[in-house]
C-alpha cells in the first residue's frame, strides 16, 4: 500500500510559461493572453535566471534537477525550440523525469520530437472533457478529436509517459457525460490520469455564475464512478485525484507531497528550499525586467514553524496512498473512512471523498 518514494533527497524545478491564447472560465493562474509580444524575452530572461541559479556562488546553488515540470498557462503556445533551450539549460540528473503540459489543440509531431530532443519524457495533457457541451462550459476551445491526434504524436515521438487530466463537474455534465469522458481516456490507454473536481476560484468568471456551480452529491458519484473505472482498468489511486500504472506516478507531484526541495523559474513561481517557501513577481513584465537589472525577482516568502510544518505533512500524507502514521489519528472513531495498513491509517474511497474533513482531526 505504500506509495513510491521520490529518490533520496530528490529536487524538483518548476518552470512557469504564463502564456495562453484564451483564458479558461475556472481559471485563476497567473496567465495572460494580451502579452504575446513577450514570449521571446520570457523565454531568455528564464535561461539567464536559471543559469544564475546554477553558479556556485549564488546563495541558493540549485542541484542537478530529478524532476523538471513546465506549467502554466499553456507551454504548447511559445516555440517548441525556445522551450527546448530553457529546458537543456537546467542541470539534472541522467534519469530526471521532464514534463510539459500540453493543449491537444496545439501538439503537433515535430513539436512531440523536439520536446523529446530535448529530454521530454512526459506530458500532460489537458483533456477535461470528451463532451463538446462541457468543454463549452468550462471555456475550452480544444474538440475531443485534437486529444487522440496529440496522443498519436506523443506516442510517435517516443514519449513514454503521459497523463491525461480530467475535470468533472462542469455545468450541463451529466453522470453518462463523465463516463463517456473516462472510457474515452483510457481508450487511448494513457499511464496517468488525473481527475479533478471543478472548483470555484475567486475573480473568475465561473466564480460569478452560481448557475454553473457544482453539486457536491454529484461529484462525489462522479469520484466514485472514476475510482471504478480506472481501477478497473489496472490505474492505482495513490493520491487522492491521481491514478496511474505502476511505475509512472509522478515523480515531480511527489516531491511537492513529500514537502521536498524545489525551486521556481518564472513569473509567479514558487518554491521551496530548507523549509522555507518563497514566490517570484507576479506578472512577466517585471520578471522580464528585474532579470535584465541582474536584481532578486523574489517577490515574498514564509518559514513555517515546526509545528505547522508537521501538520502540513501529515495533511499531505494522508492524500497519498502511504497514508499517516497510526499515532497521527484515532481512526477507530472514523469506520468505514480509513482503514489500518503496515501501522499507518488509509482513506477509503470513501474517506478520500472526506479528505479535507479528515484533516481536521490530524494531531
Amino acid at each position: 500500500m505504500s506509495t513510491p518514494q521520490p529518490t533520496s533527497d530528490p529536487f524538483g524545478v518548476y518552470l512557469h510559461v504564463p502564456f495562453c491564447a484564451k483564458r479558461c472560465d475556472y481559471c485563476a493562474f497567473a496567465t495572460w493572453t494580451d502579452r504575446h509580444h513577450l514570449i521571446d524575452d520570457y523565454l531568455d530572461a528564464l535561461i539567464v535566471d536559471i543559469g544564475r541559479h546554477s553558479r556556485l556562488d549564488h546563495p541558493r546553488t540549485m542541484p542537478a534537477a530529478d524532476t523538471i515540470f513546465v506549467g502554466g498557462g499553456t507551454p504548447t503556445l511559445v516555440d517548441p525550440s525556445g522551450l527546448a533551450r530553457v529546458i537543456e539549460a537546467i542541470p539534472r540528473a541522467a534519469d530526471a523525469e521532464v514534463t510539459v503540459e500540453c493543449n491537444p489543440d496545439d501538439v503537433t509531431p515535430a513539436m512531440m520530437r523536439t520536446y523529446a530532443a530535448a529530454g521530454v519524457n512526459r506530458v500532460s495533457i489537458g483533456v477535461q472533457s470528451m463532451a463538446p457541451h462541457v468543454l463549452l462550459s468550462l471555456g475550452r476551445t480544444h474538440v475531443p478529436a485534437n486529444v487522440e491526434r496529440a496522443v498519436d504524436a506523443v506516442r510517435s515521438a517516443g514519449i513514454p509517459t503521459f497523463n491525461l487530466d480530467l475535470i468533472y463537474g462542469g455545468a450541463g455534465e451529466r453522470l453518462v457525460d463523465w463516463e463517456r469522458t473516462v472510457s474515452g481516456a483510457l481508450a487511448l490507454q494513457p499511464t496517468h490520469i488525473s481527475a479533478y473536481a471543478l472548483t470555484i476560484e475567486a475573480g473568475t468568471p465561473l466564480a460569478l455564475e452560481p448557475e454553473r456551480h457544482p453539486d457536491d452529491d454529484d461529484l462525489a458519484d462522479k469520484y466514485e464512478v472514476a475510482d471504478a473505472m480506472l481501477t478497473a482498468a489496472g490505474l492505482v489511486n495513490y493520491e487522492v485525484s491521481n491514478w496511474a500504472r505502476p511505475g509512472h506516478e509522478c515523480r515531480h507531484n511527489l516531491v511537492y507531497w513529500h514537502q521536498g526541495d524545489y525551486q521556481g523559474f518564472g513569473c509567479a513561481a514558487h518554491s521551496h528550499r530548507g523549509g522555507r517557501r518563497f514566490w517570484n513577481v507576479r506578472t512577466p513584465d517585471r520578471y522580464i525586467d528585474l532579470i535584465r537589472r541582474d536584481e532578486p525577482v523574489e517577490a515574498a516568502g514564509e518559514e513555517l514553524p515546526a509545528e505547522e510544518r508537521r501538520m502540513e505533512g501529515l495533511q499531505l500524507q494522508l492524500r497519498l496512498r502511504e497514508g499517516v502514521p497510526r499515532e497521527a489519528l484515532d481512526g477507530d472513531e472514523l469506520p468505514g473512512v480509513v482503514e489500518l495498513h503496515d501501522d499507518r491509517w488509509v482513506l477509503t474511497q470513501r474517506g478520500r471523498l472526506m479528505a479535507n474533513d479528515v484533516s481536521l482531526r490530524l494531531r
